[in-house]
């Protein structure tokens, strides 16, 4: 197919999905051209076009935002939380609805493929599913009181307007795990997005917000679109705002946890991921292969969770390194639009992380890099890069790095031993895996002599995590957790509570004031 009719095809289908989410209709949202001070352009990463024109908040704007989450906090933490989940259910009926336009416009301005895209929206309506029988369970424990005739226990109260602050590689769903979490736990939402995919979030805003306005409520989710260095510092600061979560890069991070801690407010912080797996070896290389190759290479490495690292065992080393190039050569003829059924490997989100996956390159040049396939620019329209496998060695620096682009190093060991303190030695510490079929190794593994990421699987690849259990990671990673298990208390502040049903009034620990 040539170019005019690849761009062709793609504003068809362009103009099917906004139609289908009303995008075309909606007031934010202009042609290119008609962008101007104020606008942001997104583009389309598959071809470098401009997709369309999204208008950024005033600082009026955005006080106005956060003023209604405030004022509609302190009715809707009042709402029984059972009577919020009903609402949540509603919203994962209405995301379930849109589903297939939601996804295709994930692919469309993120660039990750099709299926992964439908993913990312079925993960935003598998967790509002999750907080709806939340909303039943939001539980506090009692104790037993030393003085008599007293009770003791604990509950969690709702804690405020919630500020979430997402990426560009999971622009729809890590927001539902914060808000659909949130909101059931009876605080309000200001969602800042990414720059680079401003069109999904309006997209999904609406679709949610349609079943507040159906339930009689508005101001439970509020957007704040606009730059970092204005409308993002002013959340930051913003003392109506008691938490924020925030997904990005550890340098980010550590200037939202900077900024946010002088006025004592909380931050989850979902940082830099530098993940590997150990293959031993007993492992299964059939199970191995396609677990690597997805870590890798899907989303294009633009993952937290992607796999950067795979330390071998000496014995398998030569097979799994020559099974992988080949894999790799295969992968070359999917790269390719990300809308289009067969591809697999779709673009980088646009020119910057392009520029960085080459510096990285030279550097691992430099370094002594041994480049088994891979390492350039792929020669179309959009932002195409080749899958990259890398022999490396642990001296070399930029092994300690998170690039986010799909290049995977290659490291052999004989002691595993060795190869779990190198696996720790990053700075960073989200996901980590070993295959393996000794069951010794899969438990000194998961020991706490083992990895010391917030996630370990075994026999499993680092990326695509369920929402069933607490997300995030430890060291550079920030330390925070959504989605499932008790990550709710993160949403909630807790209070303990004495009740004296008594007519005495002892004192703890025996104290005595007569």
């Amino acid at each position: 197919m040539s170019q005019q009719a690849t761009v062709g095809a793609a504003s068809a289908r362009q103009e099917e999905i906004f139609s289908k989410l009303s995008l075309d209709k909606h007031p934010w949202v202009k042609p290119p051209s008609e962008a101007g001070e104020g606008w942001v352009v997104s583009n389309n990463p598959a071809t470098g076009e401009p997709i369309a024109a999204v208008r950024q908040m005033s600082e009026a704007e955005y006080e106005q935002a956060v003023g209604r989450a405030h004022e509609t906090f302190k009715k809707w933490r009042m709402i029984p939380a059972p009577k919020r989940g009903e609402i949540v259910r509603q919203i994962a009926v209405e995301l379930r609805k849109y589903k297939e336009p939601l996804g295709e416009l994930v692919s469309l301005e993120m660039g990750k493929i099709r299926t992964e895209g439908l993913g990312e929206i079925q993960e935003a309506i598998d967790i509002a599913d999750f907080a709806v029988g939340l909303s039943r369970q939001l539980y506090g424990l009692t104790m037993h009181s030393e003085r008599p005739g007293h009770r003791m226990y604990e509950q969690w109260h709702p804690l405020g307007v919630v500020g979430i602050i997402t990426a560009f590689n999971f622009p729809a769903a890590v927001w539902a795990w914060n808000a659909m979490i949130a909101a059931v736990c009876g605080d309000t939402m200001l969602w800042k997005p990414s720059h680079s995919t401003p069109l999904i979030t309006i997209a999904v805003h609406e679709v949610c917000n349609k079943v507040m306005k159906d339930n009689g409520w508005e101001g439970v989710f509020e957007l704040a679109l606009g730059p970092g260095r204005t409308i993002g510092n002013k959340m930051l600061e913003d003392r109506r705002i008691p938490l924020v979560s925030f997904t990005g890069s550890c340098n980010m991070g550590r200037h939202v946890a900077g900024t946010v801690a002088k006025r004592f407010g909380s931050t989850i912080l979902e940082l830099g991921g530098n993940n590997a797996i150990i293959a031993d070896e007993t492992c299964d290389i059939h199970m191995l292969l396609p677990a690597v190759c997805f870590g890798a290479v899907g989303t294009t490495g633009q993952r937290c969770t992607s796999t950067r690292r795979l330390f071998v065992h000496k014995s398998i080393a030569a097979e799994v390194k020559q099974r992988l190039t080949r894999a790799y050569q295969g992968l070359m003829d999917r790269i390719g639009d990300p809308l289009d059924e067969n591809t697999l490997v779709g673009p980088m989100v646009h020119e910057d992380a392009i520029n960085d996956m080459m510096n990285a390159m030279e550097q691992i040049r430099q370094q002594g890099g041994k480049i088994l396939h891979g390492g350039g620019r792929i020669d179309r329209p959009g932002y195409f890069v080749e899958p990259t496998l890398v022999e490396a060695t642990h001296d070399m620096a930029i092994v300690q790095e998170e690039t986010f682009a799909p290049i995977l190093y290659v490291f052999e060991y004989e002691n595993l031993d060795d190869a779990i303190e190198m696996h720790n030695s990053v700075v960073q510490g989200l996901s980590s895996a070993m295959f393996t079929l000794n069951v010794r190794h899969a438990e000194q593994f998961l020991s706490h002599g083992g990895s010391d990421c917030g996630i370990a699987n075994i026999n499993i690849g680092t990326s695509g995590a369920e929402i069933g259990g607490a997300f995030g990671g430890e060291k550079e990673t920030g330390g925070g957790r959504e989605s499932g298990s008790d990550a709710w208390k993160g949403y909630m502040r807790r209070q303990t509570n004495t009740i004296n049903w008594s007519t005495e009034l002892p004192l703890a620990q025996g104290v005595k004031f007569e």
